[in-house]
């Protein structure tokens, strides 16, 4: 039996991967390029999907929310050069994550959420990992948006075609 929050944690590398492997083979400059949508650039979009990420893999080992966010501000706004350096720090991001899915017996484990936007609640670790997830493919629809604004295809990178590339890797 598959374990569904490790499995969207996987897609959403997948995807991380599809999305920026099409900006690789776009010229370097459509990365900083300015556009009228949710960000300015694609580069600010990438740089907001990672520290979102960042923020909540603090949370998950252990760091309160008020201080995994502040410790992720400054990660929103660093703005990267090339799509390899986001490759790389996507990379990065996505094995401590999976460190600490190995680490995890119980992914419905709860913990004591401390959101400063909207309060306390108890939260399972299958909940945040799921919303991360969705918070990527909301941004990663962002990111193909600015790429048709500036006249660029996008690329499939549905959670249904991830069913048929695993298959595909799996033979």
């Amino acid at each position: 039996m598959k374990n569904y929050p490790v499995e969207m944690y996987n897609y959403h590398i997948w995807a991380n991967q599809t999305i920026l492997g099409r900006m690789k083979e776009l010229p370097s400059s459509v990365l900083s390029q300015e556009v009228n949508s949710s960000f300015p650039t694609i580069a600010h979009a990438l740089s907001h999907i990672y520290a979102v990420d960042k923020m909540w893999y603090l949370v998950l080992i252990g760091t309160e929310m008020p201080e995994a966010l502040k410790a992720c501000i400054p990660l929103n706004e660093r703005i990267m050069n090339t799509v390899d350096e986001y490759d790389h720090i996507f990379t990065q991001l996505s094995e401590q994550y999976r460190e600490w899915f190995r680490s995890k017996a119980d992914l419905e484990q709860t913990i004591l959420l401390d959101n400063p936007f909207t309060g306390i609640r108890e939260t399972r670790f299958s909940e945040i990992v799921m919303h991360l997830v969705n918070h990527g493919t909301y941004h990663r629809g962002n990111v193909s948006t600015m790429l048709r604004q500036l006249g660029r295809a996008s690329i499939m990178n549905d959670y249904s075609l991830f069913w048929y590339q695993e298959c595909d890797e799996s033979i």
